[in-house]
């Protein structure tokens, strides 16, 4: 299943532009939002900004249109058959895991360099 192609801005937060204006920086610049649930997920779009390994837990940027909001979510428990790998998502997420979802701007990159570069490929077995 093919990743959500939703992408948005999150401006900096105005006491980030108070205090790049104090200390005489220049303006930070808004950021891209990329959506990591799946594509035709219900909901908010959601992308991790990052994690908190101590609290197993991350800060997820969710929006709907252009308004953004900023919350601190637990992971996704659920591991894969294996029991190995945890879901990168956050708990009750909309869509498929993570290890169900494939960014189709990924896939077409790793074709091209496969092509191009066929010995740097993993090949089974090997």
């Amino acid at each position: 299943m093919n990743q959500c192609t939703a992408v948005t801005l999150l401006p900096p937060p105005d006491f980030v532009l108070r205090l790049a204006a104090a200390d005489g920086g220049g303006r930070p610049e808004a950021g891209h939002l990329l959506c990591e649930l799946a594509a035709g997920h219900d909901g908010d779009h959601a992308m991790a900004l990052w994690d908190d390994d101590a609290n197993r837990t991350a800060v997820w940027a969710r929006w709907r249109g252009e308004r953004a909001t900023l919350a601190e979510l637990d992971w996704c428990g659920v591991t894969d058959p294996e029991g190995e790998d945890a879901c990168g998502l956050f708990d009750g997420h909309p869509s498929a895991h993570d290890r169900d979802v494939t960014d189709p701007t990924l896939t077409a990159v790793d074709a091209v360099l496969a092509q191009e570069h066929p010995h740097l490929t993993p090949r089974d077995g090997v």
